[in-house]
């Protein structure tokens, strides 16, 4: 790992830089995870764990430890205890929950994030990725090379190395093929200016570029923000001034409005089936309240009621990890 800043192939970056670096990935990681958790099927217990609901850590370890074939009790207690900044005691829990179930990319991804922070809290002098951590970013891909977070880690790995050129690339590529509007966007673009800047390379073309092409955002009909012009009418969703009036309202307060909208809006779907643009809604507000398994299952009712869109429904859940 870098810590000879006296490399001219590495000079510019250097441990201090290198760490700036990873100050923008904890930003990432933590949009990487609640949407990872979205597209493995993340409980009601870890959304509420994040949002300082819901169970306490006693309660979610022990559940954890009542389980026996189930790695989403100790997928919960990890995340609670990510989210309380209580790195190792994170790792374990996800190194328990790969024991049960070593096959969810998002899992091998979720313990890479944990130890490198852990290794953080450890000690300031620590390796910014270690190999432990490296280890588990590589088993993610090879379970799924889509893996957002893995994939931007190990792209810091070729940056910390010496390689700015090729980690540019990477999450270049990571921005190219990730949804308009994924959580980890803005922080990655970010990410690509600053080491570019840092290491006299242009980028500014390059990431319009890489902005060119990328799948449509899924629409967020009639909030005039997203879906603009092109929303459909007659949905219900949210103006623009209604989001304005959102952002000032308490995080308890915002998931409360969410989720009567979303009661709204299904309830009308009972009697017009075929307004996709009203399930794709559907399907996005569940997943953005942290919520896969509803997400998925509005997925197949819009299917089942629309199967000649079948394709297109899909698409667009695909395009927020729900499979």
């Amino acid at each position: 790992m870098v810590n000879d800043t006296s490399d001219p192939a590495v000079k510019g970056t250097g441990a201090k830089a290198a760490w700036v670096l990873l100050g923008l990935a904890a930003i990432l990681a933590v949009g990487s995870i609640g949407y990872n958790l979205w597209s493995s099927g993340g409980s009601e217990g870890t959304v509420a764990a994040a949002a300082g609901e819901g169970p306490s850590i006693a309660e979610l370890r022990e559940r954890a430890e009542a389980s026996s074939g189930d790695a989403r009790p100790w997928t919960d207690l990890a995340f609670a205890h990510f989210e309380r900044g209580e790195f190792a005691e994170a790792t374990t829990a996800y190194e328990s929950a790969i024991a049960i179930d070593g096959e969810e990319a998002v899992l091998w991804s979720a313990l890479g994030e944990a130890l490198v922070f852990a290794n953080d809290q450890a000690s300031a002098d620590a390796e910014p990725l270690p190999d432990r951590a490296v280890e588990a970013f590589e088993k993610a891909v090879e379970l799924d090379p889509t893996d957002p977070r893995a994939r931007y880690f190990l792209n810091v790995k070729k940056d910390l190395a010496g390689d700015h050129e090729g980690a540019i690339a990477g999450w270049l590529t990571l921005l190219r093929e990730s949804p308009v509007g994924a959580p980890w966007e803005r922080d990655l673009v970010r990410t690509i200016e600053q080491v570019g800047k840092i290491n006299d390379i242009a980028v500014e073309d390059r990431l319009a570029q890489a902005m060119e092409g990328r799948l449509p955002p899924i629409a967020v009909p009639g909030s005039g923000a997203v879906a603009g012009a092109g929303a459909a009418g007659g949905l219900g969703g949210p103006t623009q001034e209604q989001i304005a009036a959102a952002s000032q309202m308490s995080p308890e307060d915002q998931q409360a409005q969410i989720r009567a909208m979303v009661a709204s809006a299904e309830a009308k779907l009972a009697d017009d089936p075929g307004n996709l643009d009203r399930w794709v809604m559907v399907i996005r507000s569940h997943a953005m309240l942290g919520n896969a398994a509803k997400a998925k299952a509005t997925l197949e009712a819009a299917v089942a009621a629309n199967p000649q869109e079948s394709e297109e429904l899909r698409r667009q859940a695909q395009a927020l990890g729900i499979q």
